[in-house]
């Protein structure tokens, strides 16, 4: 289907540009969000007569958006979940509650906005694209952690299963030690308990 694009979009080209696209594509997203005319010759000429509004509307919405962009940029979210002990996450954090938690951050951006190929399913820091405008584009960090004392550790960069794996060999150790130092103790107490055996006989 030919159409007329009235706002930058992705790969498909700039505002005004008259582009060819799936059917299927245009029927259920571009025509109904608003995004594209077909382009039938009435709708050409409608463009036209309205090309300097759509501009100069695009021109308010693209300021506000990097109004915002440098406010959102590198920020750091938190999700807590829960996961394995491999990192694995019981479920998946979605676009739509990477809304949320920006939302909740003081941000307002809807799930359409969340520029992820496919829902977070490991614990760590993940680089997600929030696409404010069609040419404003930002970088935040979802930080996924089981509580937020990981969380914080996670920001300062620490890899939380590694850490987890040495605290688990410090522990094995820590037994180790106590087990021989024990048993040391016990081999103390059986030699002083065979001299003192050994004096009373001589006794």
């Amino acid at each position: 289907m030919q159409i007329i694009l009235l706002e930058r979009i992705g790969r498909l080209g700039q505002m005004g540009d008259v582009v060819k696209v799936k059917d299927g594509y245009a029927r259920n997203f571009l025509l109904p969000k608003g995004k594209a005319l077909r382009a039938t010759k009435a709708n050409l000429a409608h463009f036209e007569t309205q090309r300097t509004q759509l501009e100069a509307k695009n021109l308010e919405e693209k300021k506000e958006a990097e109004a915002v962009a440098t406010k959102l940029q590198g920020n750091d979210f938190v999700a807590l979940r829960q996961a394995s002990e491999g990192g694995q996450l019981y479920g998946s954090v979605s676009t739509r509650d990477i809304a949320d938690i920006i939302t909740e951050g003081g941000f307002t951006v809807g799930r359409n906005q969340i520029g992820l190929d496919r829902p977070i399913k490991t614990l760590g820091r993940h680089p997600v694209r929030i696409i404010l405008h069609p040419e404003v584009v930002v970088s935040v960090s979802v930080n996924v952690a089981r509580t937020a004392e990981e969380a914080e550790r996670l920001a300062r960069g620490e890899d939380v299963l590694a850490q987890r794996d040495d605290d688990e060999i410090a522990a094995e150790e820590a037994l180790e030690a106590a087990e021989e130092l024990f048993e040391e103790e016990a081999d103390g107490l059986a030699e002083d308990s065979d001299a003192e055996e050994s004096e009373d006989a001589k006794a």
